[in-house]
């Protein structure tokens, strides 16, 4: 009974691997469906805050005529896009619509004493139009924080009094500037509404009028100022968030996502399902930034974020600095017309690379009728993959594990298909380089110790040692089959690594990932697990059996050397994992070389790949059919099939881009690692020839 069911599971070894493939091949259509999303919006938008200009104009000799110079030079620039925020008291200020004073200020502006027991907020329009087009949305706002007020007039102008303090008056959030709206129209730019969802009950009504003010002035799209959107606090009570979402549908309006934000704006990801997902990344450009940073270096940094992760609109600001140097007070707004015009300027680039300026449009998503049942066999495919990768070190168990993965599959994603995507996907992507990395270590051994069994079956023959015992050298290949073995070997390696790719974007291919409203998860265990896996094979199950090299390690005397020896691999297991990810950091030195690669080739590829773990692997399997001690080049080298797979796992990447990252990386990987093949034969041929007379030498 015992050999038949052993004899049942070394042909569902077989069979198990051809549902994986299958479930490659199914995926291979959902990426197509995917790639053609992606190629659908290629129009980028630039986008200048209003506000910054503003400001920047209060340093000015003359505001308003350095404001219309300004937008002329912009609109030249091919900023085609002005960022406007909901009004208050300070900003229609700034924007010479009024001035306002407290008690105190207009007692002395009247030559009088402050007025006792009295703190009120006295506002004086600057004109008949500013009193007409501005005086309803300040009321408004007195009505809503419940404030009583009445008409007041000073040196021949009208205005109102307030009976509440400045500070407070300043406090309240008002509608947008009508007339700043309808100049900025006039002069022929789009307008990006920034919404808040500050304090004030949510009104729909209010909201409604709000948004057919703003459609009449052309308002495609808007952007929310905050850690909320708007209707999200008022939500539970009032259901804002869906009418909000309901009234932009209304007026053909759709919204837009900040990149890297700490944490995502409360509130987008329902709004963005209501809306039928009518959303566009932003990246913003900060003003410390658009002063400091060369032309040539923004240039780079947009061009990459339209290419590499799917940006489609980018929100430019810009501030004062006092500069000693000048003896004056200097902004970005130069620097920006420099980066932006020009034939090798920023929107010349963008052009030439398919991004032309216009209104960012939302990619097209659609739901073909075969998406469903292909990813219920990309499922099971990986299923497959991953009870094979459990069956390595649990041998005779892949009937029951697949069994049971695929009744525990169907039932997560029955409760929460998002959560049972991403288990799968992360599942898949483990085990694919796992079992890549025990087969080659398998065809390794095999060919220096004696037959192994293969990958997904049982444990190695007796014969087989560990890394460590027995020989140090290997004799008996020539260096020509050993390059070739190591070649293919690593050619096989990468294509059963790469088996995890199509379950990555198979599985995750919600436009939510694209968007970067939902982000999968577990990437650090991605980079580690395979690595641990991998050295737990080859500790454990090369040579006696697991139980017994289990006691024989317990039973090692600890020496300072391991100490030491554990401690460095904890510190750079800590840097690597500092590199993975969203969050990795890069030194300036590192970004300039990046910078060099995109020139170079189009599309980067990643350095830790081509100039380390790649070369490494292929070195590694060369030399380890004859160093025995090679072996840990090997698995240096298996950073390179994690970050092949890590790399498809960066959903906002369009697919086409990372497809040719890998596979340039593996190329340019193979050259360097054929390099140091090269020149470690070299090496040895002189160390062989001289060696012997020196140690002679030595030794006299």
């Amino acid at each position: 009974m015992l050999q038949r069911w052993q004899q049942w599971n070394r042909k569902a070894i077989l069979w198990l691997w051809v549902i994986a493939i299958i479930g490659v091949i199914a995926a291979l259509p959902i990426g197509m469906n995917r790639m053609n999303m992606e190629a659908s919006s290629k129009s980028v938008e630039y986008v200048f805050d209003y506000r910054d200009l503003v400001e920047i104009s209060e340093y000015q000799t003359r505001p308003q005529q350095f404001i219309d110079e300004q937008l002329e030079k912009m609109k030249g620039a091919g900023i085609t896009t002005m960022s406007l925020y909901e009004s208050s008291l300070k900003e229609l200020s700034q924007a010479g619509r009024l001035k306002y004073y407290s008690s105190k200020d207009i007692a002395l502006l009247q030559s009088k004493l402050e007025p006792v027991g009295q703190n009120f907020t006295y506002i004086l329009f600057s004109g008949t139009e500013e009193e007409e087009k501005i005086g309803p949305i300040i009321r408004q706002a007195m009505d809503h924080a419940g404030a009583t007020y009445r008409p007041w007039s000073f040196d021949g102008r009208n205005g109102l009094v307030v009976e509440m303090p400045l500070q407070s008056v300043l406090l309240q959030p008002m509608d947008f500037d009508p007339i700043t709206l309808q100049t900025l129209h006039d002069k022929g730019f789009h307008i990006l509404a920034r919404f808040s969802d500050r304090v004030l009950p949510y009104d729909e009504a209010a909201t409604d009028a709000q948004l057919a003010r703003l459609k009449e002035v052309g308002v495609t799209r808007v952007l929310f100022d905050g850690a909320t959107v708007k209707g999200f606090k008022d939500q539970v009570e009032l259901h804002s968030l869906n009418s909000f979402a309901e009234l932009l549908n209304k007026y053909g309006m759709g919204i837009t996502t900040i990149e890297n934000l700490k944490k995502p704006q409360s509130g987008i990801n329902k709004l963005a399902y209501i809306t039928n997902y009518n959303i566009v990344r932003l990246y913003s450009l900060s003003a410390e930034d658009a002063i400091g940073k060369s032309p040539e270096v923004l240039t780079d940094r947009f061009l990459l974020a339209a290419k590499d992760r799917n940006i489609r609109m980018f929100f430019l600001n810009a501030s004062v600095q006092t500069s000693l140097e000048k003896s004056a007070v200097v902004s970005g707004l130069d620097n920006l017309y420099i980066t932006m015009k020009g034939k090798d300027g920023l929107v010349q680039r963008m052009t030439d690379e398919g991004f032309s300026p216009n209104l960012a449009q939302p990619f097209d998503v659609k739901h073909p009728s075969y998406i469903k049942p292909l990813k219920m066999v990309v499922a099971a495919g990986a299923v497959a993959l991953i009870a094979l990768l459990i069956n390595v070190f649990i041998p005779g168990t892949l009937i029951p594990l697949y069994l049971i993965g695929l009744v525990g599959a169907a039932g997560l994603f029955q409760i929460n298909s998002p959560l049972a995507e991403q288990a799968l996907a992360l599942g898949a992507g483990i085990s694919a380089p796992t079992l890549a990395l025990v087969w080659v270590m398998n065809r390794v051994y095999s060919r220096t110790e004696g037959s192994l069994r293969t990958v997904g079956g049982a444990a190695w023959n007796g014969r087989a040692g560990a890394p460590g015992e027995g020989k140090w050298v290997f004799e008996g290949l020539t260096v020509g089959r050993r390059l070739g073995l190591a070649v293919i070997w690593f050619i096989v390696t990468a294509l059963i690594s790469l088996m995890a790719v199509p379950f990555v974007f198979g599985l995750l291919n919600n436009i939510t990932y694209s968007m970067v409203l939902q982000q999968f998860r577990g990437v650090s265990l991605l980079h580690l697990a395979p690595i641990g896996l991998t050295a737990i094979y080859v500790l454990l199950y090369t040579g006696n059996s697991p139980v017994r090299r289990i006691r024989k390690f317990a039973n090692m005397p600890i020496t300072v050397f391991m100490v030491v020896a554990f401690v460095v691999i904890a510190v750079v297991g800590m840097y690597y994992l500092s590199r993975t990810g969203n969050e990795g950091s890069a030194s300036s030195l590192e970004l300039t070389f990046r910078n060099w690669l995109e020139q170079t080739f189009g599309v980067r590829p990643r350095s830790k790949e081509f100039l380390l773990a790649h070369p490494l692997l292929l070195a590694g399997l060369f030399l380890a059919l004859r160093y025995r001690a090679a072996w840990v080049f090997i698995i240096v080298g298996s950073i390179g099939q994690l970050s092949m797979v890590d790399t498809f796992a960066h959903i906002h990447t369009p697919l086409y881009i990372s497809i040719i990252r890998v596979f340039l990386g593996l190329g340019l990987g193979a050259i360097i690692g054929l390099i140091l093949i090269g020149v470690w034969q070299v090496v040895e041929g002189v160390w062989r020839k001289w060696s012997p007379g020196l140690i002679k030498k030595i030794t006299e």
